[in-house]
């Protein structure tokens, strides 16, 4: 990465920037916190001004630079560059340590990633029932495009081409409408269930062992998360098992009363609570999959309760874009209103 430190020379700086082609470097601590940015722009003005380039870069950095989070979504950093008029966005933790660089030419052409998805297609989808009488649910069609359409081209836009469909009921429809995956210039293989296998079961029939962390992903979810930020948080954190949670907020319609015994302490009149519940959106590293009985009933949160129970390292990758999980005839009907607006071209 493109990084000096505060201290080093405006001409060291220069010659980080000129190795690195992309006109800026970070300026970080030790610890790689960003501490500002240094363009090829603002090494120009410094020589308008006649500032000795032996001086030390934090002196013509900006120290207010925008940058992102991990969460923050493709989309969302694009507008943010374009409203902006900047090229490159940091992507930095919590802490404000370095994750990432993030360029307008990398986020308009995805660079390929080899990693493998896998979409989980199989279930009944009862509970949208009539429609899936005769449809399977992932085939139902959030504005002009089923919703497992819209997953695969969410993956495909951040540079995924390796997919598997893990699939059941009705699982013919399926496989006749996505084939191969040519289509979509990607390459589609499909994990086929002879029973109900659960969110984790059909990873028993992968044809070979994957050698890259890799997705699993419920197929009836709209979301706008950045797969790749989840993959780079992943790979960051060292984890063997990362869970995408999403936050929800709900409003309790009720005053809420506190006690203490019988004495009154507080009321509090429609309090909003705030909580992280489970996206449906995964990250694996092969070495789990031992764990996965072959051909049995087996789901996500058993596979994490075992990897955790190894002693191994789990995370959770909080985001706030958009979700939908399409389990209701409401939530389908919602997801159908949102899709202009949030998924449309």
């Amino acid at each position: 990465m493109i990084l000096v430190r505060p201290d080093q020379s405006i001409l060291e700086a220069v010659r980080v920037i000129d190795k690195g082609a992309l006109r800026l470097a970070l300026v970080t601590d030790a610890a790689e916190h960003l501490l500002g940015v240094v363009t090829d722009g603002d090494v120009r003005r410094a020589l308008l001004k006649r500032v000795d380039m032996k001086e030390p870069v934090m002196t013509i950095m900006n120290i207010s630079p925008t940058f992102a989070r991990p969460a923050d979504s493709r989309e969302r950093i694009l507008a943010m560059m374009h409203a902006k008029r900047i090229e490159h966005v940091p992507i930095v933790d919590d802490e404000g340590r370095m994750m990432g660089l993030e360029t307008m030419h990398n986020l308009s052409v995805p660079a390929p990633r080899d990693n493998w998805v896998v979409l989980m297609a199989g279930g009944l989808g009862s509970r949208l029932a009539p429609l899936t009488d005769v449809i399977p649910k992932p085939l139902l069609k959030v504005g002009s495009k089923p919703i497992l359409e819209v997953i695969l081209e969410s993956f495909i836009s951040h540079g995924f081409h390796r997919f598997f469909l893990s699939v059941n009921y009705r699982r013919e429809m399926i496989k006749e409408y996505f084939g191969d995956g040519s289509a979509w210039g990607v390459e589609i293989v499909y994990l086929e269930e002879n029973g109900r296998l659960g969110t984790a079961g059909s990873l028993s029939l992968f044809p070979e062992k994957p050698t890259q962390p890799f997705f699993v992903m419920n197929g009836d979810l709209l979301t706008r998360i950045n797969f790749n930020h989840v993959l780079n948080f992943h790979l960051e954190h060292q984890s063997r098992a990362t869970l995408c949670v999403r936050k929800v907020e709900q409003t309790v319609p009720y005053g809420v009363v506190r006690l203490d015994a019988h004495r009154l302490v507080t009321i509090e009149e429609k309090p909003v609570q705030e909580y992280f519940v489970n996206a449906g959106i995964y990250l694996l590293d092969p070495e789990v999959l031992p764990l996965i009985p072959p051909n049995q009933y087996f789901d996500m949160p058993t596979l994490f309760q075992a990897i955790i129970k190894q002693g191994e390292t789990t995370a959770a990758f909080p985001f706030l874009d958009y979700w939908m999980d399409i389990g209701r005839m409401g939530d389908f009907r919602q997801a159908c209103r949102d899709y202009p607006e949030v998924f449309a071209a």
